[in-house]
């Protein structure tokens, strides 16, 4: 493993399921403590939201992001336990998952990314409610053409996933007068995505402003591990950049290709996904085939991964 150089990502919204992260919780008691302290900040039964749902009620922004958080920690604990000596050279999540990331680094403390992230998901609520809209998955798409349709129909480009993958935001008619367009484009497919707002656009200006004055009220730490940010696919090294950086990506496009690529550039050859879902693995092979990827999220998970690499 030593030759190896690896890289922890996390999932962000979109990743949770009915179910999620109850192998660990029943594994480890330091898990069950980390369950605790989030239910003690977020004052409700965040074990049962997670294990027994509803889906419905999991899906809505302000529960799935603290939930996500605190299974995708938990996870990490699990594998710190199973397999002390692995450790990452960069991390990174997409979106939500950048506040795992940075949690992971010690730039935030646990609780304060769990009471941020629950903000977060309120501020993102409010915004929606404020101006109602969506997002679409655009395929087949290069970014030159999806920003010649944006600039027509007056969406915005959201997310830059992986090659052909481009997610759009906005109002839904500026995302249904883009969908036309990108139709008479030739887009293999336009997927309409369940999210309850136009996440990552400036419809998300006033959820922005919020989370400002959240973000001036908690200690941000210089990492310990270099962290990747979404907003600029780049490290962020300092307290200053952080702040900013999260701030800004509420209302600017995630650039999850451009961070994979430059995490690869930078010699990581081995990503672990740590959290519910397997999202990231896929787009992370959509962008290199090449590379070692595996999705972390239960101990058989741990024990399959540790096996593959010779470590079990």
């Amino acid at each position: 493993m030593d030759e190896k150089k690896i890289a922890f990502v996390f999932p962000g919204q979109g990743a949770q399921y009915v179910g999620m992260g109850k192998d660990v919780y029943e594994s480890f008691r330091d898990v069950r403590l980390l369950f605790e302290k989030a239910e003690g900040v977020l004052k409700f039964d965040l074990k049962k939201l997670c294990f027994e749902g509803p889906a419905e009620k999991l899906k809505l922004t302000s529960l799935a992001q603290p939930a996500i958080l605190v299974v995708s920690l938990s996870v990490l604990e699990a594998l710190k336990i199973l397999a002390p000596d692995i450790s990452p050279q960069v991390v990174a999540g997409l979106s939500l998952g950048e506040y795992s990331a940075l949690a992971f680094a010690g730039a935030i403390g646990f609780e304060d990314a769990v009471r941020l992230v629950y903000k977060r998901g309120e501020f993102m609520e409010e915004a929606s409610r404020l101006h109602p809209g969506g997002m679409v998955s655009l395929l087949g798409l290069n970014y030159e053409t999806v920003e010649n349709i944006c600039r027509e129909s007056r969406a915005e480009i959201a997310n830059l996933n992986c090659p052909g993958q481009i997610v759009i935001s906005g109002t839904q008619e500026a995302l249904e007068k883009a969908v036309n367009l990108a139709k008479e484009k030739g887009v293999k497919k336009a997927i309409y995505l369940e999210v309850s707002g136009p996440f990552h656009s400036s419809l998300m200006s006033s959820a922005s402003k919020k989370l400002l004055v959240e973000l001036n009220r908690i200690e941000i730490r210089t990492p310990r591990v270099p962290v990747v940010s979404n907003v600029t696919a780049y490290f962020e090294n300092t307290p200053r950049e952080i702040h900013t950086n999260l701030v800004n990506q509420i209302n600017h496009p995630t650039r999850w290709e451009e961070s994979v690529r430059f995490m690869v550039d930078g010699g990581v050859t081995l990503f672990l996904e740590i959290g519910p879902g397997k999202v990231l693995s896929g787009l992370i092979r959509r962008i290199d085939s090449s590379l070692e990827v595996y999705n972390i999220e239960t101990v058989q998970d741990i024990k399959v991964f540790l096996e593959k690499i010779g470590m079990a």
